[in-house]
């Protein structure tokens, strides 16, 4: 049995996906450990000019991720969010001012995620339904109001700081050292990640695993 704790939940293995349970809703660090997959998520608050040059890149390599957007980006880059959409690419809420979740009440985070949900959907004409809390940063009360939404909470198994260090290879070896199918590696629009998304995309490939969105490592 693998063990995962996060705050004060205690996580088990389902046989399809490492799940951290807690008062129904689920809390996820990576998926499927025998599909052959790794998720690749991107968190989006700024850098519109990337996310394009991210997208090209995905579609060169036949690609797939998960984007997680910002509520107050998104209000001011439709084109682009329905853009990310509509090349196949799954999204997700990032929360609408990219605050932090864990000091919030449940109402509050009710609050600063549901608008988000609902704005993306109207781009889009989609149910969203998973949440990446902006920093990693979540309680109780996120995990209770995500579960009042209908929404997995997904966190990562690999962060690869890109926000903070401009180091290709750094970045690359976060990414791809001793990859696992079933992980989840986190990203974000920086210059860095667009000159080094091609090298953990060749990774991917020359070691037999697939890039997909987080829905389908789950299983849906």
């Amino acid at each position: 049995m693998l063990v995962v704790l996060a705050v004060s939940v205690i996580g088990f293995y389902s046989g399809n996906a490492t799940a951290v349970i807690y008062e129904n809703t689920n809390l996820y660090y990576n998926g499927n450990e025998d599909s052959g997959e790794v998720g690749l998520t991107f968190n989006v608050y700024e850098n519109t000019e990337n996310v394009m040059k991210i997208l090209d890149i995905l579609d060169e390599y036949e690609a797939k991720a998960t984007f997680f957007i910002g509520g107050s980006w998104a209000d001011d880059n439709v084109d682009c969010v329905r853009e990310i959409f509509n090349r196949g690419h799954e999204l997700g809420s990032h929360g609408y001012f990219h605050k932090d979740h864990a000091k919030m009440s449940f109402e509050a985070n009710l609050e600063e995620i549901r608008p988000s949900v609902k704005l993306l959907e109207m781009i889009c004409g989609k149910k969203v339904e998973l949440f990446a809390p902006p920093s990693g940063a979540f309680s109780e009360n996120t995990l209770s109001a995500c579960a009042e939404l209908q929404m997995k909470v997904i966190m990562w198994s690999r962060d690869t700081i890109d926000w903070r260090d401009k180091d290709e290879n750094l970045i690359l070896k976060r990414a791809t050292e001793n990859l696992k199918a079933g992980e989840f590696i986190l990203m974000h629009p920086k210059d860095v990640t667009v000159k080094t998304l091609p090298k953990i995309l060749n990774y991917i490939r020359e070691n037999d695993l697939k890039a997909v969105n987080i829905s389908q490592m789950l299983g849906e």
